[in-house]
């Protein structure tokens, strides 16, 4: 029987998968009832027979598993007939409820035989710590249907009787259950319940300002998780969804979501969730993660060739979740791959393509820095000292003259890395090798010939081609 401690709990009905929004009604009542040193629980509510399936029950348990919502009690409405079924009796024995005969709507001429709730038709007030004092008139809600017969109780009904049993003091949920509450308190005074404490959240809204919905992009937990965010990330995003702490701070952990969280910090109007602002969250927990944890997520979603530890630093600069990586990693194959110069780059060319001066300055400008890196030692051959051998000439040249032919000519790509994160990736040896293919591609640049008309023709370079051909040292890693 209830006890004087607080009591929340999470009440799904495992009818289809769950999106953020719904879980954050569990995130509120589990940080409420740890915050205040109570209980959380848990509670399938499937009595709905046809649309309620086990798989999204088991969907719903991991998920709050995954998340770390550990609950003190786990319930299924439907195991909970028999109580259901007392407290009808006991409402139409004294009488606050009776059996109403009626005619099924379907036009087959049934006679059903419902059971209504006598209502008193009077004003309800209950405490709401969100929007205050609330009361609503119960007169226009007429003598409502609580259950389909003796042993089929309707939500409302179930919803209050299980509430009752498992001694919930706090009731936090969305505000679209607002209007049910004159119901429930009405029959929680009926069956003898104290009347709970109400919290209805405002809804969350798509970044369309309609409400979010599976229909409308909201995508279920397990998504997310598929996707490679991680579940404290997901816990600190969705309690910001409409709840702030009052001040700057945005990164929580679990312990200090609890020791932060207030049902008073809860905004009033409807709240926007951002996928954006999620990535978000997430990066910044990843940032946490030791780097043993960070390299082991990396590399585990690498392919064979690119498992490189050099490559770790590129790769988690451009992710915000560890499904990104496979995405990220095709954009810099061309570290690990055979490269070559070929006409679909020439495009980053065309200001050189019609001034043969500009390719022979380039030209000079990139036998420059091959001389300067072959001085180099391989011992030597990290970030910092590469810088350090061709900061001085570039500074003196231009930086964009040298760093920008020199991040071609590493990896043929109009956007990539830092030129000295990709020689350090690349090694001594391929670095010097890519350099001097591309002085080859340019040296047979210069023999384009003119036509009467202007149009140039360009010699084909037997290294303008690009294979597959691994280059990468496993042993690296």
């Amino acid at each position: 029987m209830p006890d004087n401690k607080v009591v929340t709990r999470f009440a799904p009905s495992p009818t289809g998968l769950l999106h953020l929004g719904n879980y954050r009604t569990a995130i509120f009542a589990y940080l409420y009832a740890k915050k205040n040193n109570g209980s959380f629980v848990l509670r399938i509510e499937d009595t709905d027979r046809k649309r309620s399936k086990k798989e999204y029950e088991k969907n719903i348990i991991e998920s709050l598993k995954w998340l770390g919502l550990d609950y003190d009690k786990f319930y299924r409405q439907s195991e909970h007939v028999d109580r259901h079924q007392f407290y009808l009796e006991k409402m139409i024995k004294e009488g606050n409820a009776y059996i109403s005969k009626e005619a099924a709507k379907d036009g087959s001429g049934v006679i059903k035989e419902l059971v209504r709730f006598k209502n008193p038709n009077i004003d309800v007030s209950f405490k709401d710590e969100i929007k205050g004092e609330v009361t609503m008139n119960t007169k226009d809600l007429g003598d409502f249907v609580i259950a389909k017969n003796l042993g089929e109780p309707l939500f409302h009904l179930a919803v209050v009787v299980d509430d009752f049993e498992a001694g919930v003091t706090h009731v936090i949920r969305g505000e679209d259950h607002v209007s049910n509450t004159p119901r429930q308190v009405l029959i929680g005074r009926a069956i003898g319940a104290p009347t709970p404490i109400y919290a209805h959240m405002p809804l969350v809204l798509a970044p369309d300002r309609l409400k979010l919905s599976k229909r409308r992009g909201a995508l279920p937990l397990t998504e997310y998780k598929n996707r490679g965010f991680l579940p404290e990330a997901i816990l600190n995003g969705v309690a910001f969804v409409g709840w702030n702490p009052g001040t700057e701070k945005e990164i929580f952990t679990r312990d200090e979501l609890i020791e932060a969280f207030e049902l008073s910090r809860v905004q009033k109007s409807p709240a926007v969730f951002s996928e954006e602002k999620l990535e978000w969250f997430n990066k910044e927990h990843m940032k946490l993660l030791s780097p043993e944890e960070i390299e082991k997520n990396i590399l585990e979603q690498l392919p064979d060739n690119m498992r490189n530890k050099k490559i770790i630093p590129i790769i988690f600069e451009r992710i915000s979740k560890w499904g990104d990586v496979k995405i990220v990693a095709e954009k810099l194959a061309y570290l690990f791959n055979r490269l070559g110069y070929s006409d679909v780059n020439l495009p980053i060319w065309r200001d050189l393509e019609n001034h043969p001066e500009k390719i022979e300055k380039t030209l000079g400008y990139l036998k420059s820095v091959l001389d300067l890196l072959k001085v180099a030692k391989e011992e030597n051959w990290n970030y910092e000292s590469l810088k350090n051998t061709i900061w001085d000439y570039s500074g003196k040249e231009g930086r964009g003259n040298i760093l920008w032919p020199l991040r071609f000519a590493l990896s043929g790509e109009k956007e990539s890395p830092d030129p000295f994160e990709l020689a350090e990736i690349l090694g001594r040896s391929e670095t010097l090798d890519r350099i001097e293919r591309l002085i080859k591609f340019l040296e047979d640049i210069t023999k384009i010939t003119f036509t009467e008309t202007g149009e140039t023709n360009m010699l084909n370079s037997k290294e303008a081609t690009q294979d597959s051909t691994n280059i990468t040292d496993t042993s690296t890693t």
